[in-house]
């Protein structure tokens, strides 16, 4: 994209969230001129993009007025989603944390990556190259792993691609090992010196909400002390957490 045209769509962008800002908790609705005046921007301008708005469902008619619409409640529940998983599994997140001294993430699937929502960061831990709000590849992370191994199997393939099919084939034989323990690691450990393990919280019908790991420094780093509270805490969430329906609504 060449400057001018970059430079256009930020101030597009600009212009609209001043347009959306200027709706208040008390407003049932706004006409152009007032939604002018709030914004600093022209009314042809405004006039303009309250047309857009509409027809993409983000403001809609209210007699001479447009107020907020659909489209802007459901992308406030997708964000209110995460939101809420996170607040339920705070507590055994800390717990978890206290038992390992280490830090502790949680993360959902997202596509082909994995979005973090949640981290507790442990005494003295390392650099993490990941942050609550970060995206992280599934196909080479722990939290990904988790969930891949027990996601649809389009998602896996998908992720896995088929370009490579002897990438494919080990992607896929590190999720049927993941099936059977429990639990997936980070492939990448040895070359940040960083070593994680993740679990997923299951539902009882075995679908993925969510994972949950265990992250820190690759030398001090106890596998086999970490994955029995690692498992007891993906297991207890997983039958403490309401059902994946009540948690994403279709």
């Amino acid at each position: 994209m060449r400057t001018a045209q970059w430079n256009d769509a930020v101030s597009v962008i600009d212009r609209v969230t001043l347009v959306l800002g200027a709706f208040r908790a008390e407003d049932t609705r706004l006409g152009v001129s007032e939604l002018a005046r709030r914004a600093n921007l022209p009314k042809s301008t405004v006039s303009r993009l309250v047309a857009e708005l509409v027809e993409h469902r983000y403001l809609e008619r209210d007699g001479t007025g447009v107020r907020p619409g659909l489209r802007l409640f459901e992308l406030g529940e997708l964000a209110a989603q995460p939101k809420q998983l996170r607040t339920l599994a705070l507590a055994t997140m800390a717990d978890l944390h206290d038992a390992t001294a280490q830090t502790v993430a949680l993360g959902i699937l997202q596509g082909d990556e994995v979005l973090v929502i949640g981290v507790i960061r442990g005494r003295n831990a390392p650099r993490l190259p990941f942050r609550v709000g970060g995206r992280l590849p599934a196909r080479s992370t722990a939290l990904g792993r988790a969930l891949l191994a027990f996601s649809e199997a389009d998602a896996a393939g998908r992720v896995a691609g088929t370009d490579d099919p002897t990438r494919r084939g080990d992607l896929e034989a590190e999720l049927a090992r993941v099936r059977a323990s429990g639990l997936a690691y980070d492939p990448d450990d040895a070359g940040r010196g960083i070593r994680c393990v993740a679990s997923a919280i299951l539902t009882s019908a075995r679908e993925p909400i969510a994972a949950i790991a265990v992250c820190g420094r690759a030398e001090s780093f106890d596998t086999d002390q970490v994955a029995p509270a690692l498992r007891t805490a993906a297991l207890g969430l997983g039958r403490s957490l309401p059902p994946r329906a009540v948690l994403w609504p279709l």
